[in-house]
């Protein structure tokens, strides 16, 4: 887990820059899809912080957990006016 202070240098990024944001978000579908959702939770959560914050997230999607991420995605690239993308991480 990253620092403290890396996460808010993240969130700030997030903030002033739609691409990075896009990235991120498509780098947490990724890692969610890949069976690594602790990952993926923490960098949406940096996400959120970065965008919507999680008051609005909350009233968009009712409790935002991990058992509706697909609200949460849609929620997020919603306010972003963005598509992501998640790829599928090929086996070693």
């Amino acid at each position: 887990m990253l620092p403290r202070d890396s996460s808010l240098t993240i969130v700030e990024r997030i903030r002033r820059d739609r691409a990075f944001a896009k990235g991120v978000l498509s780098e947490a579908a990724t890692l969610f899809l890949g069976g690594e959702p602790e990952v993926a939770r923490l960098m949406l959560r940096d996400v959120v912080n970065g965008t919507l914050g999680f008051e609005e997230l909350s009233s968009l999607t009712g409790n935002p957990a991990m058992d509706n991420l697909a609200a949460i995605f849609e929620a997020i690239t919603g306010h972003l006016k963005i598509e992501v993308e998640a790829r599928a991480k090929k086996a070693a």
